[in-house]
C-alpha cells in the first residue's frame, strides 16, 4: 500500500504493514520542467533519427538490464504491491520479453507502398507524436511499464511515466536501468503523484501528444474527455467482468482448476480475471461445490513463503473496498459459499489479506454481477442453452476477455464469434503473449496494446508522394 501525505508518497508493504519508502510528489513546477526535458531530449538527443537496428540495440540492452537484476525487482514489486514472489519474478521475465520482442519489431516493421494511380510512386512513413504519457496501474507494475515504454520508445517517442501513487517503486528502477543501457538522457522520465493530481496533470498538460492509459473505466472515462477536448490521441484499456463459461462436455477436471486460476490467481486483482462463472444448469450444482473446494483448499500466505498461492491485496484501502462488495452482494441476496472476510492468524493480522470467495444465488442483473470488484471475489450463475448464456454474458457494461470450456469445436466457434471480448480463451484461460494485440469491447477500453499493432499505436502515419510527371502540372485536371 502506498498513501499520499502532503508532498510525499508513503509505499507500505501490503502483507505486513511496514513502511518500505517515501517519495516526493510531483510539484506542478517540476511536471512542467519534466515535459520540457522530454521534448529538448526527442529534438535534440538524436533517439528518434537513429536507425531502427541501433535503436533496437538499446531496447535489447534494457531487457538485458532487467534480466541482470530479475531477483531484486521481483522482490522490490512483492513488497510493493504484495504478489506471490514467484508471479512477481514472471512479471519481471514478462517486462523482458517485452523489450526483446519490440526490438525485434523496432528493427523488422516494414511499411506500405501503395498503389498509384497516376506519375508518382506513393509509399508511408511512421512518425513518432513526440512525448507520450504512459500511465500504469498497481496490480502488475514493472509488466504493465513494459508493456507501455518499450513500443513508445521503439516508434522514437521520448516517454513520462506515471506509476500508480499505491506502486511507486518499479517505475524509476526501469528508468535508471534504461539509462545505464544507453537510452539517452530525459527520453525515459518518471512523474510520482495520485491520479486525481499529478496524473490529471500530466494529462492535460499541453506538452503531451499522445496517452496511454490502463486503470479504471471511471478514470479511463475522464481521460478521454480530456483527450478528446486537447485532440490528442488516447490509448485505454479499462476494467473488465469477464465470464468464464463451462458447458456440461467440458473436461470439468481441467475447466474447475481454470476458474479458480483465472479469478484467484493475482488475488482477483487483474483486468482479465474471470469473476463470472457461468455453468450449464444440468452440472451447476456438481462444478460449483469443486470449484468451492479448490478455493477453500487454496494455500493463503505471505508472498515469499513456500508454496504460497495467494498473497495479500495490494493495500489496506483496497482490502475494503473488496469487503464492501461482498457485503453488498449479501445485501442483493448472494449467498456466499466461501470466504467473505478477512483471515485471521499471526501471518495475516498485520496484512491485507482476504479469502478467496464464492458467492452465488444472484442474476445476472445484480450490481455484484455488473461490476467489478478486482479481487478475489467470484460470482457464479446457471445458464440453460446457448442463447441464454450469450444474452447473460453480454449483459454488462465491459468486454475485456472471456473463457469457454466445451470439447465440441462448432460451439466453441460459435460462441467465441458471439461473445463480446477482446480475448477469447477456449480451453484455456488468461494466456497472453506480447506478440498478441490485447484489449477490450465497450467500456473495457479503446486501441490495442501489444503486437506488431502495439508499437503502431505510438506512431503517426505519414504519406509521401515522389512525382515522376514528364510534364509540369496543369491547373485543369
Amino acid at each position: 500500500m502506498a498513501s499520499t501525505h502532503a508532498a510525499e508518497i508513503i509505499s507500505t508493504n501490503p502483507a505486513t504493514g511496514q513502511e518500505i519508502a517515501r517519495i516526493a510528489t510531483t510539484t506542478p513546477e517540476q511536471l512542467d520542467a519534466t515535459v520540457a526535458r522530454a521534448w529538448l531530449a526527442f529534438h535534440h538527443s538524436g533517439w528518434k533519427s537513429l536507425l531502427p537496428h541501433k535503436r533496437a540495440l538499446v531496447l535489447q540492452a534494457i531487457a538485458d538490464g532487467l534480466a541482470a537484476e530479475k531477483e531484486s525487482l521481483a522482490r522490490l514489486q512483492m513488497q510493493d504491491n504484495g504478489k506471490p514472489l514467484g508471479e512477481c519474478r514472471g512479471m519481471v521475465e514478462s517486462a523482458i520479453g517485452t523489450f526483446r520482442y519490440y526490438a525485434g519489431v523496432c528493427e523488422t516493421l516494414e511499411t506500405d507502398v501503395t498503389p498509384a494511380r497516376g506519375d508518382y510512386v506513393s509509399f508511408t512513413v511512421l512518425e513518432p507524436f513526440g512525448v507520450v504519457a504512459a500511465i500504469t496501474p498497481w496490480n502488475s507494475p514493472i509488466m504493465n511499464d513494459a508493456t507501455k515504454v518499450a513500443p513508445a520508445l521503439a516508434a522514437g517517442n521520448a516517454v513520462i511515466l506515471k506509476p500508480s501513487e499505491d506502486s511507486p517503486l518499479l517505475a524509476p528502477e526501469l528508468a535508471r536501468i534504461a539509462l545505464a543501457a544507453g537510452l539517452p538522457q530525459d527520453m525515459l522520465q518518471v512523474v510520482q503523484g495520485r491520479g486525481a493530481d499529478v496524473g490529471a496533470a500530466l494529462v492535460a498538460h499541453p506538452g503531451i501528444r499522445m496517452i496511454s492509459f490502463t486503470g479504471g473505466t471511471t478514470s479511463g472515462r475522464a481521460i478521454a474527455r480530456v483527450a478528446g477536448d486537447r485532440l490528442v490521441p488516447a490509448a485505454l484499456e479499462l476494467g473488465g467482468k469477464s465470464p468464464h463459461v463451462v458447458f456440461a462436455d467440458a473436461n470439468r477436471t481441467h475447466a474447475v482448476a481454470a476458474v479458480v486460476a483465472g479469478i484467484f490467481g493475482s488475488a482477483g486483482q487483474s483486468c482479465v480475471a474471470g469473476s463470472r462463472l457461468f455453468i450449464e444448469q444440468g452440472i451447476y450444482d456438481e462444478v460449483l461445490e469443486q470449484v468451492v473446494a479448490r478455493a477453500k483448499g487454496l494455500r493463503l500466505a505471505l508472498p515469499d513463503a513456500e508454496g504460497v498461492e495467494m498473497g495479500p491485496l495490494a493495500s489496506f484501502h483496497h482490502r475494503e473496498r473488496v469487503a464492501a462488495f461482498v457485503e453488498r452482494a449479501r445485501a442483493e441476496g448472494g449467498r456466499v459459499l466461501c470466504g467473505g472476510a478477512a483471515p485471521t492468524g499471526t501471518d495475516f493480522d498485520d496484512g491485507a489479506f482476504y479469502l478467496p470467495t464464492v458467492i452465488d444465488g444472484l442474476p445476472a442483473s445484480a450490481a455484484s454481477c455488473q461490476e467489478e470488484a478486482f479481487g478475489p471475489v467470484l460470482v457464479a450463475l446457471p445458464f440453460k442453452d446457448e442463447a441464454d448464456l450469450v444474452a447473460q454474458a453480454n449483459g454488462t457494461a465491459f468486454g475485456l476477455a472471456c473463457g469457454i470450456w466445451t470439447e465440441n469445436f462448432q460451439r466453441a466457434w460459435r460462441m467465441g464469434r458471439a461473445l463480446e471480448a477482446g480475448s477469447v480463451w477456449i480451453n484455456t484461460y488468461k494466456q497472453s503473449v506480447t506478440s498478441t494485440p490485447f484489449g477490450g469491447f465497450k467500456n473495457s477500453g479503446i486501441g490495442r496494446e501489444k503486437g506488431i499493432d502495439g508499437l503502431r499505436l505510438y506512431a503517426q502515419v505519414k504519406s509521401m508522394y515522389f512525382g515522376l510527371h514528364a510534364q509540369p502540372l496543369s491547373v485543369a485536371k
